[in-house]
């Protein structure tokens, strides 16, 4: 499946999230997203322990490795392509995490407006 461009929320070129842990839907370390990713993994989160708590209560446990998927489990800190339905979600539960924006890929914005995102920036 195709790339969509590699553009952040300001329409610049997208800097990458994490390498460690690697993140994104492609594993790249980047934000980057397809027609594929129906979860729309482009939200460059930085976990805090509330949101990786809700974030398990809802279903799905950021925390726990499971390493037969070589995912390594988050912890506060960790940066994280988040879907970004689940951001708005917990945006609206008033536990959402901080956002690197600049790292946040532009397909974000169809789900979440950009002045939700600016309030969580790090660099907006």
């Amino acid at each position: 499946m195709e790339k969509d461009a590699s553009l952040n929320v300001f329409g610049q070129d997208l800097k990458s999230c994490s390498d460690d842990p690697l993140t994104g839907y492609y594993r790249d370390g980047h934000c980057n997203t397809c027609m594929a990713d129906q979860g729309s993994h482009t939200v460059c989160a930085i976990m805090t322990a509330e949101f990786l708590a809700f974030s398990k209560y809802v279903g799905n446990d950021l925390s726990t490795p499971r390493p037969e998927f070589n995912f390594p489990g988050l912890n506060a800190g960790d940066q994280w392509c988040l879907c970004a339905g689940r951001f708005l979600q917990a945006h609206d539960e008033g536990c959402a995490p901080r956002v690197n924006l600049e790292a946040t890929h532009q397909k974000a914005l169809e789900i979440v407006p950009f002045e939700i995102l600016k309030k969580y920036g790090l660099n907006g």
